[in-house]
């Protein structure tokens, strides 16, 4: 395989589920592990944090059974198709990037509900009665929020957290504002200030 490594002899490789094709993780090769990786038909990347080889799986058994390589037009990044044995984040999710993911899913269908408005959906009855019903839903949820935060109840807060979440969603929608926007001000908050 052609690939042109960086400066500091590595390839960064997208890892995806060759089935479902969501994004796994990103990871690092160097050219030892994209040789053990063709080798042995499963992931091994460079950790730059620990300056060494991993096997990924070595330890969980959550091993990476590649499908399929392929490398990018400039030959210098590259995507892994795999069938995953199980989760490929070290938190336990499927993905390092399950989280943002459900948020976008839930994006889409609250997007669907407000065009087809299916009826019997508490979406649909939101979108009917409205923006101040919303900004109600939205005011509520953050007042449970708090309330579940200040009793110090971390079962309440998880699913009140979710509920805010829902409802602000919904509120983008209403908006025309997509979640895409959101994550935009987020980073660009977190830019690397430039030296003065």
């Amino acid at each position: 395989m052609n690939v042109q490594f960086d400066e500091k002899g590595l390839i960064p490789a997208i890892v995806q589920d060759a089935r479902t094709k969501e994004v796994l993780t990103l990871a690092y090769m160097n050219e030892e592990s994209l040789e053990k990786s063709i080798e042995t038909g499963e992931t091994w990347f460079f950790s730059r944090s620990r300056q060494e080889l991993w096997h990924k799986g070595a330890t969980s058994g959550n091993i990476q059974r590649i499908v399929e390589m392929k490398v990018d037009c400039d030959q210098d990044a590259m995507v892994v198709l795999v069938e995953p044995a199980g989760p490929a984040c070290h938190t336990g999710e499927t993905s390092c990037f399950s989280d943002p993911m459900i948020l976008f899913k839930l994006e889409q269908v609250i997007k669907d509900r407000e065009i087809n408005r299916p009826e019997g959906a508490y979406t649909t009855y939101l979108f009917e009665k409205g923006l101040d019903k919303i900004l109600k839903k939205v005011g509520e949820e953050s007042a449970e929020v708090i309330i579940a935060a200040k009793n110090r109840d971390k079962e309440e807060l998880k699913w009140e957290a979710a509920d805010l979440i829902y409802h602000l969603l919904v509120l983008l929608r209403e908006q025309d504002l997509p979640f895409s926007e959101i994550l935009k001000v987020l980073e660009k908050r977190h830019e690397p200030k430039p030296a003065e």
